[in-house]
């Protein structure tokens, strides 16, 4: 039963395809994944990623060699590389792992956003900065990446005009992140050195 399934008309031209359609799914998601990890220094989940990663990929790759006369398997990689490159960065986004720098510089007054941000636990740091039109605050902020959305909103909500930037940050030492410590502006300036190095 299981011979005439595999050498069925049905699994060659529906079945196969659809495997390596969700094997690349699969694959690329995870390699996405890897790649992201790596980049923010997780040096002990990445190549358990990679390694299964390979793995499925072997197998997704190993059915297009044994049907290469099939052209709906090689719709099917590319079709499954595609959708992995989309849930991958899917995935990272939901999971928001890691800390960002938040920069902002307001048009408005800022000492209602900087109470109000440090009442929600933010550490927030201001200094003054020359900018187009004369002298204006900047705020920095490290924050974890989960927190982005609730931190643009209080900033909205007392500038909504404001500038701002985030930046991924590799590794923080000696600070706290929604903590009730907060870090000093020297911190900041002192990573922002390295940063330009």
């Amino acid at each position: 039963m299981q011979v005439e399934l595999l050498d069925s008309e049905w699994f060659t031209w529906v079945i196969l395809p659809l495997l390596i359609f969700f094997a690349r799914i699969l694959d690329v998601s995870i390699g996405t994944l890897r790649l992201i990890f790596v980049s923010k220094g997780f040096k002990f989940l990445a190549p358990i990623l990679g390694f299964f990663e390979v793995i499925i990929w072997l197998l997704a790759i190993g059915q297009i060699m044994q049907n290469l006369n099939n052209i709906f398997c090689y719709l099917a990689y590319g079709l499954g590389f595609a959708m992995g490159n989309y849930f991958g960065i899917l995935l990272e986004e939901k999971m928001s792992i890691g800390t960002v720098l938040v920069r902002v510089i307001p048009k408005l007054d800022v000492e209602n956003l900087i109470k109000s941000l440090r009442k929600d636990n933010f550490a927030v740091s201001a200094m003054e900065v020359e900018g187009m039109k004369g002298r204006v605050k900047m705020l920095f902020s490290i924050i974890n990446r989960k927190d982005i959305k609730e931190y643009i909103k209080t900033v909205h909500k007392f500038n909504p005009h404001a500038f701002y930037t985030v930046e991924d940050v590799k590794a923080i030492k000696e600070g706290f992140v929604k903590s009730h410590r907060t870090f000093s502006a020297f911190d900041h300036l002192n990573f922002l050195r390295r940063k330009g190095k």
